[in-house]
């Protein structure tokens, strides 16, 4: 039992640790909520489509930089603490996003300015490749005995309330400043707030201490090259891991990034609409994250990463066809909010399912590389993925297609891992 001097610590560490996760994902959604304006400004074509398919792609192109930034990365903070790699990985992200808010239009520099966005993106994946892990691996060392799954929950809570945070900032700028000025200059000014608080959170990071796991561990990589070989001799648990995560950074991709896109290029939504769905979904997944974390504690992580994927593939498609039938406002919150339900019980047992079994030498760098691995073959993409799908379809409900493929690629990976003995045998958090 805690203290309440123990408790008070406790809850600032998670605040702590979880404000530079909260940037991250905030400048990661900004993108995406003003991908149309971004791909005006960086991509321009005769077609609307590809711009946007551009603008996309180059928010996916930011994932594919995350394996790498998993290994570097990672790698440096099993070896030189959790703290520090923690306020390195925030240094990157703020470089990233600064670069994006401040590169000129494609129509003041030609082709330096989508390259000089893309540099910024590639640094923001670097970053975020293991930014999640270096906090869900910090979290669960700190957590108190059969609380893990909760104390892991706050990493991905922590991301929603910045779904909430941009959602309502979007919701602001939209019914202040015209259309016109909003295409123009108006989509940066959330990048620039974003710059604005990374001085509040490299504060709040410095003041972290190290966790007492890693400080025991008897053995840390010495270089970058020990920890190489530790993930090559544990690959089928990384590949394990990579097929877990794939179906919560899909569905979370789907229902945050992409709806305002959705919404209001297949549905033919109001924008403001569609980001106040994205911040209802803020708001839900923040419950739920919780909730599908101590719900985890109690009955064990297995059950529920089995029954939430199953439960994905026999309602996604019938209710995406539901709502793409006679698309309103009410209908695409209904049918998001119950995708919000199925990610946050699942993400709320995968998080701390993944930091279990993982080598306790090289856990950042095995989390965040199969973490980043299924973003960046699935998640990161997703937008782009949904957005295609529907031109070459037709089918407005195809998003649920690709989310069905992401619950069985979840569910083979769980399946896997209840085989696997190796991963039998490293469930204790060192």
């Amino acid at each position: 039992m805690l203290t309440p001097k123990e408790r008070a610590n406790k809850i600032g560490a998670i605040v702590r640790v979880a404000s530079g996760n909260f940037l991250e994902m905030y400048d990661f959604i900004v993108y995406g909520y003003y991908a149309v304006y971004i791909g005006k400004a960086f991509f321009p074509s005769h077609s609307q489509f590809a711009s946007l398919m551009l603008s996309l792609v180059t928010f996916g192109a930011g994932f594919l930089m995350r394996p790498l930034g998993a290994i570097v990365l990672g790698a440096y903070i099993d070896r030189k603490g959790r703290r520090q790699g923690l306020i390195v990985t925030l240094g990157l992200m703020a470089f990233g996003t600064l670069t994006i808010a401040l590169t000129p239009n494609y129509s003041a520099i030609g082709i330096a300015a989508p390259l000089i966005v893309l540099i910024g993106r590639l640094l923001q994946g670097l970053s975020a490749g293991v930014e999640l892990g270096g906090v869900s691996v910090y979290l669960a060392e700190i957590a108190t005995e059969g609380n893990r799954g909760f104390y892991c929950s706050w990493q991905s809570a922590s991301q929603q309330l910045a779904v909430v945070f941009t959602a309502l900032l979007g919701v602001a700028i939209g019914a202040t400043i015209a259309p016109e000025s909003l295409a123009a200059w108006g989509w940066r000014i959330p990048l620039l707030i974003g710059c604005l608080i990374i001085p509040i959170i490299l504060w709040l990071r410095r003041s972290l201490e190290e966790t007492e796991a890693f400080r025991k561990m008897p053995h840390h990589p010495r270089k970058a090259g020990d920890a190489i070989r530790m993930l090559v001799a544990n690959w089928q648990l990384v590949l394990i891991g990579m097929m877990v995560v794939v179906m919560t950074t899909t569905t979370f991709y789907l229902i945050t990034a992409y709806t305002p896109t959705f919404g209001s290029q297949a549905l033919h939504l109001d924008q403001q609409q569609s980001l106040l769905v994205t911040l209802c979904i803020g708001i839900s997944n923040f419950l739920w994250l919780p909730i599908g974390g101590w719900i985890s504690d109690r009955i064990g992580r297995r059950p529920i990463l089995l029954s939430i994927p199953a439960l994905a593939l026999l309602t996604a498609y019938p209710a995406m066809l539901w709502l793409v039938g006679e698309p309103d406002f009410a209908k695409l919150l209904l049918v998001l909010l119950w995708f919000s339900l199925l990610f946050g019980i699942y993400n709320g047992a995968m998080v701390p399912f993944l930091t279990e079994i993982m080598p306790p030498e090289v856990r950042t760098t095995a989390f965040s590389l199969a973490y980043s691995l299924a973003t960046a073959i699935f998640g990161g993409f997703t937008p782009a993925i949904c957005t295609y799908l529907i031109e070459a379809t037709g089918n407005k409900a195809a998003p649920a297609l690709w989310l069905s493929v992401a619950a069985i690629v979840g569910l083979t990976g769980t399946l896997l891992a209840g085989r696997s003995e190796k991963a039998k045998s490293r469930v204790a958090i060192a």
